[in-house]
Parts: structure tokens; C-alpha cells; sequence
């Protein structure tokens, strides 16, 4: 027996509505959560500075390091048996000025742990005031 011949079948019903909204939720926490960062490229725009020299000089230690990290305190050679032979030297130096600069002029192809050993020495002898010495490009 079927009773059902009579009926109609009706075509079932997608509602969409739910369905949007459900998906605009989601692009919603996705726009807020995600970081628009870029990590292809790094751009360092570095500052320019002009300014007048300096009308009384500091007191200056020059420390020269190069390529093969021979040191020079004042151009005299120092022997390097340590970060401790530096400190001597820098105190030497400085005899009996007490707040002197010290300027390290190192070699562009000198290793970083050569003038890491300078600005350690520079600490450890109680001397916080340490520059760097560089050179403007070529044109």
C-alpha cells in the first residue's frame, strides 16, 4: 500500500543565510589574528647627521686593530696575551686621565670577537665612553 501517491514532493530547501554568516565570522578572526609581516627583506633606512665639531676634545685613546687582529694602543703595538694585556695597555694610556674615549679603529675585514675583546678591556679598565671609527663611501 501507498497512501503517499497523492503528495507532492517537495524539493528540499538550502538556506544560505547561516551559512554566510557563519563564514564571515571566520574571514573576521582570521584578518584580525594573522601578522602582516614581511621576513623576505629587511630595509634599514640608517640617519644622517651633520654636526658642529667639537670646540674642546675629550681625552682620546685610539685603539687600532687589524685584519689579523694585531692591536695598537696610541700606535704602539701591544702584545696580546689576553684581555687583561689590553686593560694595562688602556690604562697606560690613559695615565692620569680618568674618563678618556676610546676610539676603536678597526679593519672591515677584522673579526668581531677582535673588537669585542677591546670594548671588554674598555669596560673591565672603567672606561664606559667607546666610539667607532668609519668611513663615508665612495660617490
Amino acid at each position: 500500500m501507498n497512501f503517499a501517491r497523492d503528495r507532492r514532493r517537495d524539493d528540499p530547501e538550502i538556506n544560505l543565510i547561516p551559512l554566510i554568516d557563519v563564514l564571515l565570522v571566520i574571514l573576521i578572526f582570521l584578518m584580525v589574528t594573522t601578522t602582516y609581516a614581511r621576513f623576505s627583506e629587511l630595509q634599514i633606512n640608517l640617519p644622517e647627521a651633520r654636526g658642529d665639531s667639537a670646540k674642546e676634545m675629550p681625552a682620546q685613546i685610539t685603539v687600532n686593530v687589524d685584519a689579523q687582529g694585531v692591536y695598537a694602543v696610541n700606535k704602539d703595538r701591544v702584545a696580546y696575551a689576553g684581555v687583561d694585556s689590553l686593560v694595562w695597555a688602556l690604562k697606560t694610556a690613559a695615565g692620569k686621565n680618568t674618563d678618556p674615549v676610546i676610539v676603536i679603529s678597526a679593519d672591515a675585514l677584522t673579526t668581531h670577537q677582535s673588537v669585542i675583546r677591546v670594548m671588554d678591556a674598555a669596560r673591565r679598565a672603567g672606561y664606559p665612553r667607546v666610539t667607532f671609527v668609519t668611513q663615508n663611501p665612495a660617490p
